[in-house]
């Protein structure tokens, strides 16, 4: 592999706790039942354009829902204060993975604003080649427009690529864009539903991508 994208939220970082707590704010906020936390981590990975309309106990209009995607920036912004961390190990594989030459990206189901800001906030704000953000595909995961993008952009072998996420919408991401898949296990809220979709590699530590 020469190539890898990785999902950002619970493979890069560990971004939860964040997400929980942003997520039943907003909710909250806009007069909503809050979600349990274990509903929230079971959406991580799906963009909030879909997840909260599933989340809510109710029908909302779309107005209704733009307020609460607004809603949920704005906590977002203020919940990540709490802190963000890399997963040990991270850091320096990305580091070795880099002084091989190989080329990385990262492709989101979050929006590229944040995202690259949330990036900042771990230290790799120019780590890599380029991002991708809910806000760049036409569809979202679980298909293919991601990688897709990069894939076409930079001129990929889709052979030497590898999409690594600890959910199974990564799983089914990289399956739709024909490359090889590997399961972030270290942040994976659900690994059975991860290991069902059949990953290329299954990785229990960051490092283990150095052998990939």
């Amino acid at each position: 592999m020469h190539n890898f994208f990785f999902d950002f939220d619970s493979t890069l970082a560990d971004t939860r706790n964040v997400a929980v707590i942003a997520t039943q704010r907003a909710f909250a906020a806009r007069g909503l039942t809050q979600p349990s936390r274990a509903t929230v981590v079971s959406y991580m990975g799906v963009p909030i354009e879909v997840s909260f309309a599933k989340m809510a106990d109710h029908a909302l209009t779309a107005a209704e829902l733009e307020a609460l995607y607004t809603t949920f920036r704005e906590q977002y912004q203020q919940a990540e204060q709490l802190g963000i961390s890399l997963f040990t190990g991270m850091a320096d594989t990305l580091s070795e993975l880099k002084a091989r030459g190989e080329r990385l990206y990262v492709v989101s189901s979050k929006h590229s604003v944040p995202l690259q800001r949330n990036l900042e906030q771990v230290d790799l704000g120019t780590t890599f080649t380029a991002i991708s953000g809910s806000d760049t595909v036409a569809n979202y995961k679980p298909a293919p427009d991601g990688i897709l993008n990069l894939v076409d952009r930079f001129d990929l072998v889709a052979a030497e690529s590898v999409m690594i996420g600890d959910a199974k919408y990564d799983m089914q991401m990289g399956h739709n864009a024909g490359v090889a898949t590997a399961a972030a296990l270290w942040g994976a809220a659900d690994p059975e539903s991860v290991r069902a979709e059949e990953p290329t590699y299954l990785l229990q530590t960051p490092m283990e991508l150095l052998t990939i």
